[in-house]
């Protein structure tokens, strides 16, 4: 069984539930967040996890691990989630989180890998499927896909051509490790 774990508008996780992967909880470090009606309207049990909620990110790292645990979740897909786990979350789930990232890995990690990417005038970036370790991108790359930067792009228009590689390689991905 999948965890998927968002903080935002839910577009991969929304590729996930499209490829009809099982899925048996999906967290949020955010309460409203578009991902979370995604999720509702699938009939997919939901939670929230706002550090804010818990005296430390620690804590709250237990508490979701031991959430995901008592639905039978065996992978963690991050999709979208914008918090790095801290060693307690490893404990339980390490080896077996993935994540995806709009950007070839390990030369652009971080928060804005589109702008990044665009700032360094490269040709190219990726979409990039990984091992979530306890840095900040640099788990070991499972599948990445070449997207051509064109001349004209913008971080809008370079980010729906990433997203859209995203969404077909991400499910792709959960698939092949589920099977394992």
């Amino acid at each position: 069984m999948i965890g998927v774990l968002v903080s935002g508008e839910g577009t991969n996780l929304q590729a996930l539930i499209d490829a009809g992967l099982p899925i048996a909880a999906v967290a949020s470090n955010k309460a409203g967040v578009r991902a979370l009606e995604r999720a509702e309207a699938a009939g997919i049990e939901t939670a929230v996890f706002d550090a804010g909620d818990f005296e430390s990110r620690e804590e709250r790292d237990v508490a979701l691990a031991e959430w995901l645990r008592s639905r039978s979740v065996e992978l963690v897909v991050c999709a979208g989630y914008m918090h790095l786990f801290r060693g307690p979350f490893f404990a339980y789930y390490g080896g077996r989180i993935v994540n995806t990232h709009s950007a070839p890995l390990p030369e652009f990690p971080g928060a804005h890998p589109i702008e990044d990417v665009l700032a360094a005038g490269v040709e190219e970036t990726a979409a990039t499927v990984h091992y979530v370790d306890e840095g900040m991108d640099t788990g070991r790359v499972i599948a990445a896909e070449r997207v051509p930067v064109l001349p004209e792009d913008t971080a809008d228009t370079l980010r729906t051509r990433v997203q859209a590689v995203e969404h077909r390689l991400l499910p792709e991905v959960v698939r092949e490790l589920c099977a394992r």
